[in-house]
């Protein structure tokens, strides 16, 4: 299958033909569980982050709802993860663009590979899996919370592929050099954007 390619530019023009309600409604359909609903919005909030912090200003909700969908599929068919929710894409009527974007963050792991190549799709890939792992390593903290977690404490969760071993060191690295970043970088910004929305619920 073929996945239309998203514009490489800022200019603000991909519409998600989608309400943030809409989504989680769809999100709500397909996942019961808390965790992974929770694992949805956190997700959102760092793309809505990434897309602020690098130019996309016109695209804020777009990348928010990638986000918020990119899991939609992984509850109820974890073995067919990013396989199965094309076919929920097109029942819902989802925009291909978003589908390929989602579909795009299994790279490595399908048969039906799309490579992250617009840099939305970049940052999903990079940033799901740390988000995992930054949420496993403040359960181990006293105050359960991202507001005083470092770089440097997170980088010691990482190197031991003990902890949260489900949590893709490869892919967080590979992201990372898709984007041209840093690791330490990449793991710096993640953070702030957990900071922030955890800012916002208090």
């Amino acid at each position: 299958m073929v996945l239309e390619h998203l514009p490489e530019d800022n200019t603000g023009r991909l519409d998600p033909g989608i309400t943030r309600q809409e989504a989680f409604t769809l999100v709500e359909k397909y996942n019961k569980e808390p965790f992974h609903i929770q694992h949805a919005e956190t997700v959102e909030a760092v793309m809505r982050y990434f897309a602020g912090k690098l130019g996309y200003a016109g695209e804020v909700d777009f990348w928010g709802l990638v986000g918020l969908l990119h899991d939609l599929d992984f509850e109820q068919f974890p073995d067919e993860h990013c396989i199965k929710v094309r076919e929920i894409f097109d029942t819902e009527g989802i925009d291909p663009q978003i589908k390929r974007a989602v579909v795009s963050h299994a790279y490595g792991f399908t048969q039906h590979d799309v490579k992250p190549e617009h840099q939305m799709e970049q940052v999903l890939y990079a940033a799901d899996e740390l988000t995992g792992l930054i949420g496993a390593a403040i359960l181990m903290r006293p105050g359960k919370s991202t507001l005083d977690l470092t770089v440097q404490s997170l980088k010691k969760k990482f190197k031991d592929k003990k902890f949260a071993a489900g949590c893709s060191r490869e892919v967080i690295s590979k992201g990372a050099g898709l984007l041209g970043w840093e690791l330490d970088y990449l793991m710096e910004e993640t953070i702030k954007a957990m900071q922030e929305k955890e800012r916002a619920e208090l």
